[in-house]
């Protein structure tokens, strides 16, 4: 019962975190600052490169490597696959990156996840079905949309954003703290489960793969290459738990994707933060309004 109430606990508390970043991300922003970073063709096809080649490669090769349970493996294999977390923008507040970039960039990675998924989900793992509106649905209304209310209301009534965006950014603040505590606590029993089984360390290893994938590849710029390793190590969770919930029976293969969730909450905006310390630039949303 307890579990129970801690599981839908932690589904409100990643709702409200979702949507109010997204909100307040919006509300900071104008479309022009996330459409310009965009505009570097060569930053834009390196994190393409990262996130849907070199990371799902990676998953693979974590998996074959560590002699990993097969729907472990695949756990990992379908985070491999599933880019555009909604936290990226977060992380780049901690690490003081480029957040126009962010932002950009987890619009950009969400929508072609959405696509991605299903096409090359079933040619690495024959048999294997994805609903593709499903986890568009899940995108577009829990992300895409409060971000675009907010870009628009920015737009229109700049006054009226500008007053609501510091209490959406103290909600989305307290809300992941609750939803780190709370989705830990939900699934403690299914992460003792993985203990002895190379599961966690096969998800430390992918998510430091993914930083180093994305730092390698993120050019000189401190700003957009901190943004780009973050954004390859955090995977979207979301996309990851639609597909692995509807698509497999095995539980374990839902399991695995909690575990590196988990792994990746607690290990990568510590980080972050250690990014911002160690030299990343400030980068105010507002500053170049």
């Amino acid at each position: 019962m307890l579990m129970e109430v801690l599981s839908t606990a932690s589904d409100v508390a990643m709702l409200c975190f979702v949507v109010s970043s997204m909100l307040a991300m919006g509300t900071a922003l104008r479309v022009g600052q996330i459409v310009e970073p965009l505009r570097n063709v060569r930053l834009v096809v390196l994190a393409l490169v990262a996130n849907f080649i070199l990371m799902p490669f990676g998953a693979f090769l974590l998996a074959h490597v560590l002699g990993l349970d097969p729907s472990f493996g695949i756990g990992l294999l379908v985070l491999g696959c599933a880019a555009g977390a909604p936290f990226l923008p977060k992380l780049a507040e901690l690490a003081k990156g480029d957040i126009p970039f962010a932002v950009g960039a987890m619009v950009l990675l969400m929508i072609v996840t959405v696509a991605y998924l299903p096409i090359v989900l079933p040619f690495l793992l024959p048999g294997v079905t994805v609903k593709p509106m499903q986890i568009a649905q899940s995108l577009v209304l829990l992300m895409l949309l409060p971000l675009g209310i907010g870009l628009v209301l920015k737009a229109r009534l700049e006054a009226i954003a500008d007053v609501v965006k510091p209490t959406l950014v103290w909600f989305s603040n307290i809300s992941l703290i609750l939803l780190i505590g709370l989705i830990t606590a939900a699934n403690i029993d299914k992460v003792l489960q993985v203990f002895g089984t190379r599961g966690i360390l096969a998800g430390v290893l992918f998510i430091a793969f993914g930083f180093c994938v994305g730092w390698l590849l993120g050019g000189a710029n401190n700003d957009t290459r901190n943004v780009l390793a973050l954004g390859t190590a955090q995977r979207n969770i979301a996309a990851a738990l639609v597909v692995a919930s509807q698509s497999f029976s095995d539980p374990k293969v839902v399991v695995m994707v909690i575990v590196v969730a988990i792994v990746g909450l607690v290990t990568i905006m510590p980080f972050a933060r250690m990014l911002a310390k160690s030299g990343g630039a400030d980068c105010d949303p507002n500053s170049s309004e």
